[in-house]
């Protein structure tokens, strides 16, 4: 029977999710705390934790980067539907949590059943996650508690500093056991500065002009685009749409961090927005993002809240499928770790209109649907682990990698 670990302060809802989780048929281990689920985790071995954002003494961002710090394991966040819960939800993102459920706060028709049912849901999307995947989130934790802001737009990486003024270089890889399969894996140093990204390869080489990149993703995605946008060079001048599955009230919050993090200008996007070279637009939550039109090099995007595609808006789809309609420049189609099948047209859209397109391997996907399906269609050119996507990319759009076939 697959054991879950639910983590919350409050006996109300521990009740709540506990009853759900157990009437589908999981194991249920609780706890009260932050410090309570480290220790829960070690004892128990969950296949999956839900986790509350906000709790007394050790909270939830600093309960899944102890964890996945010492025992890497399948987070889903529950958040407070506010600016503060979604802060915080995407800073547990950011540690290593694979996704995340908002919690009803009276803004909307959702109740606790609404949530516990959503709960269920996403425990069994979660339930057979890559935990081998995760591992990478060891690296970036460890390296969060040192890594300073970006101070500027443009700047390169900085040294990480640790607190008795030295430099801190993440290099060793520390052997860990998939718990579902058993078979040994390592968790990976960055072999660099802790806190610094590699520069993509390829910078300084002559790129096309007006190249446009679509990337979507869903459960995991968060993590894997935050750590794309900080090493996507600006030369490459490219205008990015980033399509990730997440509710209204957590998109502009998500935008905003990727523009604290790159050298790009990144907002949410609005109806009517012109997106130009070196821009990027991420799909706000309930809102479809389709590209209404290119002229001069600029997009002008268009919102639209017409029916949910594959049961998601946004949906990767409408997105990739208005590009490939609209867009006559250089496109690349981008699928990443996440459940589903949305995605899988879109490619299929944009590899007909003579674009390229790329999909996140399975062994660096949390949840491997939605790459999956897109593989499965025989539409994609290049699989590629996460750390790679960047340069990819960067080799897509030089002048050396341009096809035109």
């Amino acid at each position: 029977m697959t054991r879950v670990l639910v983590v919350d302060d409050s006996r109300f809802m521990r009740t709540v999710i506990d009853s759900a989780l157990t009437e589908a048929g999981y194991d249920v281990e609780t706890a009260t705390n932050g410090a309570d689920a480290v220790d829960a985790v070690a004892e128990h071995d969950p296949s999956v934790v839900t986790m509350d954002v906000e709790m007394p003494g050790v909270d939830g961002i600093d309960a899944v980067e102890r964890i996945m710090a010492t025992n890497p394991t399948v987070i889903l966040m529950l958040s407070a539907y506010t600016e503060r819960g979604a802060e915080a939800t995407l800073d547990a993102l950011e540690r290593g949590a694979a996704g995340f459920v908002h919690k009803p706060d009276g803004s909307d028709s959702r109740n606790v059943a609404h949530l516990a049912d959503e709960v269920v849901e996403r425990v069994d999307e979660l339930a057979d996650a890559n935990v081998s995947s995760l591992a990478l989130a060891r690296a970036s934790a460890t390296a969060h508690a040192t890594r300073p802001e970006r101070p500027g737009r443009r700047a390169a990486g900085s040294t990480t500093v640790s607190a008795a003024g030295s430099t801190e270089t993440v290099t060793e890889s520390l052997p860990r056991t998939d718990r579902r399969t058993g078979s040994r894996f390592d968790v990976p140093g960055t072999g660099v500065e802790a806190g610094t990204e590699p520069a993509a390869s390829g910078v300084g080489d002559a790129f096309v002009s007006n190249p446009t990149i679509v990337l979507g993703a869903s459960t995991g995605g968060p993590k894997i685009i935050e750590r794309a946008f900080e090493r996507l060079p600006v030369e490459l001048d490219a205008k990015v749409l980033v399509v990730q599955h997440m509710p209204a009230g957590f998109t502009d919050r998500f935008a905003a961090r990727l523009d604290s993090r790159s050298e790009y200008d990144v907002r949410e996007a609005e109806d009517g927005n012109r997106l130009r070279p070196g821009e990027a637009a991420v799909a706000p939550g309930d809102r479809h993002l389709e590209i209404a039109a290119n002229v001069g090099g600029r997009l002008r995007l268009r919102l639209d809240d017409g029916e949910p595609r594959h049961g998601v808006r946004p949906a990767i789809d409408v997105t990739m499928e208005s590009a490939a309609e609209r867009i006559d420049d250089p496109l690349c189609g981008v699928v990443l770790t996440g459940m589903g099948r949305d995605g899988a047209a879109g490619i299929e859209a944009v590899s007909a209109a003579g674009g390229h397109t790329v999909a996140q391997d399975e062994a660096t996907s949390p949840v491997f649907g939605i790459p999956g399906r897109a593989i499965r269609t025989g539409r994609v050119d290049d699989v590629v682990p996460a750390d790679r996507l960047v340069d990819t990319l960067v080799d897509v759009f030089s002048v050396e990698g341009e096809t035109d076939d």
